[in-house]
């Protein structure tokens, strides 16, 4: 049996007090929004990159079906420049939409959620990088359909590098409201019916020529957020483009995007938190 002296035994209680009273450890720095953007951008490009090929052809192969099946209805002049455009920005509605809502529709409901919650990343760079990556897959459809579009509708290809910003800008609102149905939806059947939806009104609204639309239908397009970035790019098929409304459509696509995305942000953080 062993003894232990009591100067010894008061300090260890102490010792073991001074412990238990001490400030917790300070905590890492929290995680930056652009690094966590870039590695989840990354993550999410690895995953869709196995549906690459799929999606592309799908998306680019609807949108110049339907300018085949236009042109023996538009002959051309301005009629042809909002088909031309609105097929162009249909393959952007079709990923970031479409299949943006359904995958986050999936993820909330198998609880892939949790496991962006553990990670130490802001709830905005997991929406941003989930909506950049599935954007990127647009790009080369957008630009293929935009080439066969001209040669059909025999349109100048002049301004077509104004698709730099409608892509990204348009991709933006798109994506942002994409993923706040999918996050909103209580079950992935309504992420994927409601982005469905969304994509056919992109369809409608987008690709139909304007001038032969009933006014109501017409205030009903003024609120779709591709819109814009459709008649930015239609503006541009002219001989002399009025850059200020180009601008302007683009300024709005912009603001769009900014609103949209914030509001996925938030559907994130509700939908984790649940």
């Amino acid at each position: 049996m062993s003894v232990v002296p009591a100067d010894g035994a008061s300090g260890t209680v102490l010792a073991v007090e001074e412990q238990r009273t001490a400030a917790p450890a300070a905590l890492g720095p929290k995680a930056r929004l652009w690094p966590s953007l870039v590695a989840v951008y990354r993550a999410q490009l690895s995953r869709a990159r196995v549906a690459r090929i799929p999606l592309l052809f799908v998306a680019t192969f609807q949108s110049v079906g339907i300018m085949i099946l236009m042109r023996g209805v538009v002959d051309g002049g301005g009629e042809a420049q909002s088909v031309v455009a609105g097929s162009a920005v249909l393959v952007v509605a079709f990923v970031a939409l479409n299949l943006l809502a359904q995958y986050f529709g999936q993820l909330r409901a198998s609880g892939g959620l949790d496991h962006y919650a553990t990670l130490p990343v802001p709830p905005a760079a997991v929406v941003l990088g989930a909506a950049g990556a599935y954007a990127s897959f647009t790009v080369p459809g957008t630009v293929v359909t935009a080439v066969f579009g001209c040669l059909l509708f025999g349109l100048p290809m002049t301004h077509l590098w104004v698709l730099v910003a409608v892509i990204p800008l348009a991709g933006a609102a798109l994506a942002g409201l994409g993923a706040a149905l999918g996050l909103l939806a209580p079950r992935p059947e309504f992420a994927t019916l409601l982005g469905q939806l969304g994509m056919s009104a992109a369809l409608l609204l987008g690709v139909l020529p304007p001038e032969r639309m009933p006014q109501v239908v017409r205030l009903v397009r003024d609120l779709l957020p591709s819109t814009y970035g459709v008649e930015a790019f239609a503006r541009t098929f002219g001989r002399g483009p009025d850059w200020g409304l180009v601008l302007g459509d683009l300024a709005v696509c912009a603001a769009v995007g900014v609103i949209s995305l914030a509001v996925a942000t938030w559907a994130y953080r509700r939908a984790a938190v649940r």
